[in-house]
């Protein structure tokens, strides 16, 4: 099974969405997903420093619509599909699309709607993330629990990201557990924690509005690592998932178990393909990064084909 994987925040860099702009219609498709989530993506991929689509709600559709067209490049260039498919935190907005949960519009336009809520929940209070590399899980979220920071995700392959207060950030660094590294993260706020209950409701009245399809493949979720077949429980899910820590371990874990023999992560990626490599020991991935990476994934799907 070759598994289908979309990135969250804080995969993107500035001009990273050029060499995709030149794809046959691909501009026209970003134009129309902007103007779905509200936010100039073509733009945002093409001339914006890394400030500005730093910014939550402009990061948050800039990702999920460079990950649909990648997706698409690709279905196109093999004519098939994906056994399964998941995403990180925001990349779940892709996976749900990609697993015809949602239109594509109306995943656009639910990003825009989620990146706009968790910017203004970001705002109330100055938060940050750092991802604990190393150590021990039990010494790292004994001493999160000390500083009174979160275990946003749960990234696998021995990394936590912790959210919370800079003073807390900054004394978690100063601290790092034996064998660990801290590295903070270029995000705007404590995504995943009790800091963006108030975006829940905004995500929940635009979900109500959409009248979701149960996955036509396999989709795992973000809450605990299992698969879920009703499009109605996976949008609920996504609504939750703003204020619940990420269980990416739990969703390698299920990957293994049901039996992956590959993964390709789509554009911005890296980020994904990275845990793997800790994560799902000797199960090989492509990262598509760059549309110059379609050719390495489509001859992984072809090596399952062939076997």
């Amino acid at each position: 099974m070759i598994i289908g994987v979309f990135p969250g925040q804080g995969s993107q860099s500035p001009g990273f969405l050029s060499p995709w702009l030149e794809l046959p219609g691909a501009r026209e498709t970003v134009e129309r997903y902007g103007d779905a989530a509200g936010v100039d993506l073509v733009a945002a991929g093409t001339e914006w420093d890394a400030d500005a689509i730093r910014d939550t709600k402009v990061a948050q559709p800039l990702i999920v619509a460079a990950s649909l067209l990648s997706w698409q490049a690709l279905a196109e260039r093999t004519g098939r599909g994906f056994a399964g498919i998941a995403g990180h935190s925001v990349g779940e907005v892709a996976a749900l699309v990609a697993a015809g949960v949602l239109g594509d519009e109306d995943g656009m336009r639910l990003v825009g709607i989620r990146g706009r809520a968790m910017a203004d929940a970001a705002a109330l209070t100055t938060t940050g993330m750092s991802a604990v590399v190393g150590g021990t899980e039990e010494d790292v979220l004994a001493l999160l629990s000390e500083l009174e920071l979160t275990p946003a995700n749960y990234n696998g392959g021995g990394q936590i990201v912790a959210a919370g207060s800079p003073e807390a950030l900054a004394a978690l660094a100063e601290r790092a557990p034996r064998g660990a590294r801290v590295i903070p993260l270029q995000v705007a706020g404590a995504f995943h924690t009790h800091y963006m209950s108030s975006a829940v409701q905004t995500l929940q009245d635009a979900a109500d509005e959409i009248v979701p399809a149960d996955p036509a493949l396999t989709l795992w979720t973000n809450s605990d690592g299992t698969t879920v077949d009703s499009g109605e429980s996976a949008l609920r899910l996504l609504v939750g998932q703003v204020a619940a820590p990420v269980r990416w371990d739990l969703c390698m874990a299920g990957f293994a178990q049901a039996g992956a023999t590959g993964l390709v992560e789509f554009a911005p990626a890296g980020t994904l393909t990275g845990l793997a490599k800790r994560g799902l020991r000797g199960v090989p991935a492509v990262a598509v990064k760059t549309p110059d990476d379609l050719d390495a994934a489509a001859a992984l799907l072809g090596e399952e084909d062939a076997a």
